[in-house]
């Protein structure tokens, strides 16, 4: 026992060092905690781009929407909206009509570029959204302006806005008021829509989420301009008519081909001009003395067709409203097939006979255009 004891102790002392450099200690907490498996390491979450869908923000709202509100705004013109509480994102559905930017925390400056309609929806930072339909017009009153400033008698005409359109209502005194009201709301509507800088989506920094920059996102459509016009619903308070007496004669070629000269002579006195000319398409010597006077009276002495070498078809009176087309066809209208490009085939009307079109305007002093 006691030599096994002594050899056991030699041993010990030889191998102890050697030992002790090459396994280390580790007490029994930290072996446990080294022995567990380590978590993988988290991925970062993807940073929301300014070009994201508006679902992720419907996705996030909290609560019931709230009704759809209405706003109704010039083009060229802009507007506060402030927000019952702070905004934390919104989305502008067509930004070629209109452009939100934050102001404030809690204020949207609202811009109309051109004329349509879209919609916005705006995130609070308690998660609720709202939504507000968005109407972009033209501005009518530039246009009252210019009418009374140039037409100071007619202050009956009214200006209202129609999406690209402008529509024209009221009483004016004749129709040349109406063709002049018209004609400056046509250049009023003619004039280059100048359209507002675009928003820049990388230095937005207060959470927007812009869709459809170039007009394909779902919320309207902007006019850009084209297409405007004017609808007249103008009315005059007394219409005039005028009256066209016209006569539809056939005239014989041999005549026409037998005669070589005609004559004419006329002469005035005073305030009446007196006309004297030779009746060359009746073949005799025939003619007719006429008299006309500044104030519109006058006197006419015609002579006889005897030899039947002129024969009158017809001697209608066309009646026709200032403004509008009065016309007479001594005929009727046939159709004749046209070819077209596609190896279709369309009929053409057309008119035959002798006819007559006009569209007399009454102007100032009882003058006719």
């Amino acid at each position: 026992m006691a030599l096994h004891a002594t050899l056991v102790a030699v041993l010990a002392a030889i191998a102890g060092p050697a030992l002790a450099s090459t396994v280390p200690v580790t007490p029994p907490a930290a072996a446990q905690k080294a022995a567990e498996p380590k978590p993988a390491p988290k991925k970062p979450a993807p940073a929301r781009t300014a070009s994201e869908s508006p679902a992720h923000i419907t996705e996030g709202c909290r609560g019931e929407a709230a009704r759809p509100a209405a706003m109704t705004l010039q083009m060229g013109k802009s507007t506060m909206l402030r927000l019952p509480e702070k905004v934390a994102r919104r989305s502008v559905g067509n930004p070629a009509v209109v452009q939100a930017m934050l102001v404030a925390p809690d204020t949207l400056y609202i811009a109309g570029v051109d004329v349509g309609s879209t919609n916005m929806i705006v995130q609070g930072r308690s998660g609720l959204c709202s939504v507000i339909d968005i109407t972009i017009a033209m501005d009518p009153s530039g246009l009252e302006a210019t009418l009374k400033a140039a037409m100071p008698d007619e202050q009956d005409i009214r200006v209202m806005a129609a999406n690209d359109s402008l529509i024209l209502t009221g009483t004016v005194s004749d129709a040349t008021a109406v063709q002049r009201a018209v004609e400056l709301a046509g250049a009023y509507v003619r004039r280059p829509l100048r359209q507002l800088p675009a928003a820049d989506k990388e230095n937005d920094t207060d959470g927007v989420i812009v869709v459809g920059r170039s007009g394909a996102g779902g919320g309207g459509g902007g006019a850009g301009g084209a297409g405007a016009r004017v609808v007249n619903l103008l009315a005059v308070s007394a219409p005039q008519q005028v009256q066209l007496e016209v006569k539809v004669a056939e005239v014989s070629r041999t005549l026409l081909e037998r005669l070589e000269t005609g004559t004419r002579f006329s002469f005035g006195s005073g305030s009446w001009t007196t006309t004297l000319a030779t009746d060359f398409l009746s073949g005799l010597a025939r003619g007719s003395l006429s008299g006309l006077k500044t104030n519109g009276n006058r006197f006419a002495i015609e002579a006889d067709k005897l030899d039947g070498l002129v024969r009158i078809l017809a001697e209608p009176n066309v009646l026709a409203i200032s403004g509008q087309e009065g016309s007479f066809l001594a005929g009727g209208k046939f159709y004749i097939p046209v070819s077209q490009d596609d190896d279709r085939v369309t009929l053409e009307e057309k008119e035959f006979g002798i006819g007559v079109r006009f569209t007399p305007t009454v102007l100032a002093g009882g003058r006719i255009n």
